[in-house]
């Protein structure tokens, strides 16, 4: 794809269920909190329903990439997607740690709830999102009936994190115009997508014009201060399911098998076929039909 600054021209040839999806109506909601305030979106079921879903993005990345998916469930449940600490339009915060990012959640939930009462709430994660919404559930069982982590690293018994230590993600740089940043814009960790409609979507949403030019919208210093969830145990009761890419590095070795061993007695497998680690970019349509199997149909 040739990349200009001009979105609806970039994604002009992309299908019509995507260019559907982005069209639909949603509500923006709002967090406030003396650490940042939270930003999300949500989209109400077509019809009055007692369903919740929440998304969770992963890092460095922002509610948007939901923006193609989340509609396709409102015949089915109300959704919302969330901006995490310092990530898409949520405030930058002093401190960050995935604890802190699951009471961000919480607290979203227990708005919504506040104003209709769900009686099933499903919490969807992917990457780090996934870590979210397991300790989401694990610290708080009553308010969870569902979980799904997407190619979610879930450290072994053995890792020991003096031993990967790292600097942030993309340390940010300002650049002086919109073209120039967004052909700057990659996955991370690293992966062909081959629809690049989707990749030019999320890029569009990934960025923000400040007094000092164009920068990406997170925080850079999270990345080498995001506070981890070393020594914490899983201990969710829910139905829960983990969705992993064929091609993804971040199951590759022994990671995907010391997952198994560890959760297999509550918790479900599928691999997605020709799909690496950022699998809601690479197959879509087949995350949507496998969470509504899962969530909506007795998978």
């Amino acid at each position: 794809m040739e990349i200009t600054d001009n979105l609806n021209q970039d994604i002009i040839d992309a299908p019509e269920w995507f260019k559907k999806a982005i069209s639909e109506k949603s509500t923006d909601g709002n967090i406030e909190s003396p650490h940042g305030n939270i930003s999300y979106t949500r989209w109400d079921a077509n019809e009055k329903n007692d369903s919740l879903i929440i998304f969770i993005h992963g890092t460095g990345a922002h509610k948007n990439w939901w923006d193609p998916i989340a509609p396709q469930f409102k015949d089915v449940a109300n959704v919302i997607a969330v901006d995490l600490p310092g990530m898409g339009n949520s405030a930058f915060r002093d401190e960050y740690s995935i604890k802190d990012f699951g009471n961000c959640i919480i607290s979203v939930i227990e708005k919504e709830n506040s104003k209709r009462q769900f009686n099933k709430i499903s919490i969807i994660g992917h990457s780090l999102g996934g870590q979210v919404a397991a300790y989401v559930a694990s610290e708080r069982k009553e308010l969870i009936q569902e979980l799904i982590m997407i190619d979610t690293f879930i450290r072994p018994p053995d890792y020991n994190p003096d031993d990967h230590k790292g600097g942030p993600l993309r340390k940010i740089k300002y650049y002086d115009d919109k073209l120039t940043i967004l052909n700057r814009f990659r996955l991370m960790p690293s992966q062909e997508c081959s629809n690049d409609w989707f990749l030019r979507y999320i890029a569009e949403y990934s960025i923000k014009q400040t007094s000092e030019g164009w920068r990406w919208r997170f925080d850079d210093a999270m990345f080498n201060s995001l506070e981890r969830l070393f020594g914490y145990k899983f201990s969710f009761k829910c139905p829960a399911l983990f969705i992993h890419g064929e091609k993804s590095l971040l199951m590759s070795g022994n990671i995907l098998t010391n997952i198994k061993e560890t959760y297999a007695d509550v918790m479900d497998f599928i691999e997605v076929p020709d799909a690496a680690h950022h699998v809601p970019l690479d197959k879509p349509l087949e995350i949507v039909d496998i969470i509504k199997e899962r969530l909506f149909n007795g998978g």
